[in-house]
């Protein structure tokens, strides 16, 4: 027996509690109502909203990390604290996770329950009239000849015809009641069913695909083979496998883009493509693709995307004596819509000291009273302008290194005889000597290079489906108006007094214009009246009153 049976058998009162005390059941219980409310599902949902905000602000590593990894590297204070709060990766954060998790578990508690509602309210039948009909917001009244019953069928069959469901007639019952509208909550439900099919599909994305990114030079006839070695960044999702990767390669043979030549976007590019071949199964036919922006390469279950471009200029380094210690295409940044570039070189076997180089890139060069300015992102008059550097640059130390990021920790920077730092200002196909027989260093050329995106996202189709939903819900719960509808005949003096009245039970609704179609539908040829006021006449018989409300 337990102490509250033994308690109760003994005839003790318990202990009174105390406001606002609650046991174990009863505060899980009234949490997962906090949770389950709609006013919840909105904040959290707003929640989710805002902590997406750091993920189009901060560079995320599985979208760009090459512009994360500079982020990093210009910002070593706040570093460590973002990375603790796992913002260069939002979305695959736990806080994220969290919020993102009981938005789903609030939505299904919502919806469940409101489901099995409407469903009662669907089988229900339209609520009987009101005792006195004229004392609704909308409502009016008129006198025929016809019988009772002539006209109670009329309204059945007019009502029925126009989408009203229609009450059963019942013993006792002198009224004729319909209601319409039932959609407008399946609306409300089928909406925030789609805020969770979204949900889903992003989930099922995030867990099934992958996302990855690569630099390819145009023209380059190595070109890019579907390898995890490939790739520059690769994000999978939890449940992705390198063993999944299709199978396909792709070079970009060449590279077209539409320059703006006047404007307040002079200089900016307006439009560009890819010409890509490609083959699948690494054993077929080559096959020519056009790649453009938002016209993704479509293979088995991968698309290609290109997503960026900028130049690569051809840089030839020799040492003080004389060997070739680095020389080829250069992947230099844009920094801005112009395609001023920022890049890196770095000459590991240069003797007596190592070499690093870190400049600018102008695509159309012009000095404006001494000071260098780009004026377009077109290559009309390519120039280099590189900062030099000898002595450790850190690559013998065995990690790791971004090649867009010099470490210049123990280097020195290179200067002229009267101390100023040593500058290289280079056109195309010009050579230049470093200082202290440190050797030469040429721009031999000049290349393009594209960004290509390649990415699995098998949940699209799902969240594709969820917005559908979410507009279809959302015109529902707009455009369909719930509306009651009833009509009471009775014998007075002689004829027919018909009283008909109409509600719009979500507000904002015409009915008045409603109630009047209903009765001249009713009564054909004839037109209630409409003078503000409400009470008929005290024998029925005089005239019919009508008040419409809009709020």
């Amino acid at each position: 027996m337990s102490a509250a049976t033994k308690e109760r058998a003994s005839g003790a009162t318990p202990p009174p509690r105390r406001a606002g005390e609650l046991t174990l059941g009863e505060l899980l219980r009234f949490g997962w109502r906090q949770l389950t409310s709609m006013r919840t599902a909105l904040i959290l949902l707003l929640v989710l909203a805002l902590a997406a905000v750091p993920g189009s602000i901060v560079p995320q590593e599985g979208v760009d990390a090459l512009k994360t990894s500079n982020w990093k590297d210009a910002h070593p204070t706040l570093t460590p604290i973002y990375e603790r709060l796992s913002l260069f990766d939002v979305y695959g954060s736990p806080w994220f996770a969290a919020i993102y998790i009981l938005l789903m578990i609030s939505l299904i508690g919502c919806i469940i329950p409101r489901t099995f509602h409407y469903w009662r309210g669907l089988r229900a039948v339209p609520p009987a009239a009101p005792r006195n009909l004229t004392r609704l917001p909308d409502s009016t009244s008129y006198t025929t000849d016809e019988d009772v019953a002539e006209v109670e069928e009329r309204a059945r069959r007019l009502l029925a015809k126009r989408g009203y469901r229609v009450r059963p007639a019942r013993d006792g019952e002198d009224a004729v009641s319909a209601e319409r509208g039932y959609l407008r909550e399946a609306g409300n439900l089928v909406f925030h069913l789609s805020v969770v099919v979204v949900l889903v599909g992003f989930a099922v994305g995030s867990l099934l695909g992958y996302k990855g990114g690569v630099i390819l030079l145009v023209g380059d006839d190595a070109g890019f083979t579907n390898r995890l070695t490939q790739y520059d960044d690769f994000v999978p999702g939890t449940l992705f496998g390198a063993d999944q990767l299709d199978d396909f390669a792709f070079d970009v043979d060449s590279f077209d883009v539409d320059w703006l030549d006047s404007g307040p976007a002079q200089g900016q590019a307006r439009g560009f493509v890819s010409h890509v071949s490609y083959v699948e199964g690494l054993d077929d036919a080559p096959t020519e693709y056009d790649l453009r922006v938002n016209h993704p390469l479509q293979i088995d279950d991968t698309e290609i995307f290109l997503i960026g471009h900028g130049y690569a200029p051809v840089i030839t380094v020799r040492d003080g004596e004389g060997n070739e210690v680095y020389s080829g295409p250069t992947i230099f940044l844009p920094q801005s819509p112009d395609f001023l570039s920022f890049g890196v070189v770095k000459a590991a076997d240069a003797q007596p000291g190592q070499i690093g180089l870190e400049g600018l890139f102008y695509p159309t060069f012009i000095n404006v009273e001494g000071d260098p300015v780009n004026v377009m992102g077109e290559a009309n008059n390519p120039t280099l302008s590189m900062q030099v550097y000898t002595g450790d640059l850190g690559l013998d130390q065995g990690q790791s290194q971004s090649v867009y990021v010099l470490d210049k920790a123990d280097a020195e920077l290179v200067t002229k005889a009267d101390g100023s730092p040593f500058r290289l200002d280079l056109q195309e196909g010009q050579t230049e000597t470093l200082p202290d027989g440190l050797g030469t260093v040429t721009f031999e050329g000049l290349e393009r290079w594209n960004r290509i995106q390649i990415s699995q996202t098998p949940g699209k189709e799902v969240a594709l489906i969820g917005v559908c939903l979410a507009l279809l819900g959302l015109l529902g719960s707009l455009f369909i108006r719930p509306r009651r509808v009833w009509l009471r005949a009775r014998r007075e003096g002689g004829s027919t007094l018909v009283e008909v009245a109409a509600l719009d039970r979500s507000g904002g609704g015409d009915v008045g214009v409603v109630l009047q179609q209903l009765v001249a539908d009713l009564r054909p040829g004839a037109t209630p009246d409409h003078n503000p006021g409400h009470t008929p006449g005290a024998d029925g018989a005089g005239p019919a009153t009508t008040e419409e409300k809009t709020s």
